[in-house]
C-alpha cells in the first residue's frame, strides 16, 4: 500500500522533486526551496514516517518509497519531473527510475551509490534499527551517524550548519529511523537501472563524504549513458546542506537545460 506524502510544493516551472537524505526530512532543503523556487516548481517531501508522512504498515523496502513518490506525482498532477535525491534520497530516486521511469524527466543523483550494501554494512543498519526499537529513541543515530553527515571543513567552519543537521538528526521518528534502515539494507545492486536510463543524469560528490565517496560517484557516472559528474569541495556527506549555491547551481543549470530540450 502506498502512503500519502506531505509535500512542500512551491514556485512554478518545470517540476523539480527533491528526495531527503536519512535521518533527515525535507526540512533539509529549505535553501534549495529559497533558492529554486524562482525558477522551477520545487517538490519537496517527507518520505514515509518522517517530517509530516505516516510510516504505514508494509515491510522496509526502498520499492515502496518509490511507488510512494509515484503516487504524489499523480496526487499534485505531476506528469513528469526533475528527480533529485540525496543518499537515502538517491536510493529512492533509483528504484523509482526502476519502477517508474515515465515519470522521470531527468535525475539528480547526490552523495549516494548504485551498489546493495556490503554485508558488514547491511548488519550494521540492522543493528541500529534494532538499537532504535529496543532504546525508542534515535540516540544511536546521534552517536554513530551524525559525525559521518558533514565533512571537517562544516564541522570546523559552520558551526551553524552542523547544529542544524544535528537537529533535525534528533528530530527524526524512531520508528521512521528503524524501517528506513532495514529498507536500505534490503535495497538490490541499481547499476543495472542506471545502465538502462534512457534521460540525462547529474552525478554529486561532495570531496569530503566518508560515507559514498566520490568514487563510487564516478562509478555511478561510468554506468550512466548521459552523465555528468560534479564534485563539490569543502562539502561531506550533506553536501546540499553544506554548500547550497553550488549545489544550487549545478542542479538549476542541469534542469534548465533539460526544460529547454524537452521544450
Amino acid at each position: 500500500m502506498t502512503v500519502q506524502l506531505y509535500a512542500r510544493d512551491v514556485g512554478t516551472g518545470t517540476p523539480l522533486v527533491l528526495l531527503h537524505a536519512f535521518p533527515l526530512s525535507s526540512a533539509m532543503w529549505l535553501e534549495q526551496r529559497q533558492g529554486l523556487a524562482n525558477r522551477f516548481r520545487v517538490i519537496t517531501p517527507d518520505l514515509r514516517g518522517f517530517g509530516g508522512s505516516r510510516l504505514g504498515g508494509d515491510e522496509p523496502s526502498v520499492d515502496a518509497m518509490a511507488d510512494d513518490v509515484a503516487h504524489l506525482f499523480r496526487g499534485i498532477g505531476v506528469r513528469r519531473a526533475v528527480v533529485g535525491g540525496l543518499s537515502m534520497g538517491g536510493y529512492v530516486a533509483m528504484a523509482l527510475c526502476r519502477r517508474h521511469p515515465d515519470l522521470v524527466l531527468g535525475v539528480v543523483l547526490a552523495s549516494t551509490r548504485a551498489g546493495a550494501d556490503t554485508p558488514a554494512a547491511r548488519e550494521n543498519r540492522l543493528r541500529q534499527a534494532d538499537a532504535i526499537d529496543r532504546d525508542g529513541t534515535v540516540q544511536v543515530l546521534l552517536d554513530e551517524v551524525l559525525p559521518g553527515l558533514v565533512g571537517p571543513t562544516t564541522y570546523r567552519q559552520r558551526a551553524l550548519v552542523y547544529g542544524r543537521v544535528r537537529g533535525l538528526v534528533q528530530a527524526t521518528p524512531p520508528p521512521a529511523a528503524a524501517w528506513a534502515q532495514r529498507a536500505m539494507a534490503a535495497r538490490p545492486d541499481a547499476f543495472e537501472t542506471l545502465r538502462g536510463l534512457k534521460v540525462p543524469a547529474l552525478v554529486m560528490a561532495g570531496d569530503e563524504d566518508t560515507i559514498a565517496t566520490e568514487d563510487e560517484a564516478r562509478a555511478m557516472a561510468d554506468a550512466l549513458p548521459n552523465a555528468e559528474l560534479l564534485v563539490i569541495p569543502r562539502a561531506g556527506h550533506l553536501c546540499a546542506v553544506e554548500q547550497p549555491d553550488l549545489f544550487n547551481q549545478a542542479v538549476a543549470e542541469f534542469a534548465a537545460a533539460l526544460a529547454r530540450t524537452t521544450g
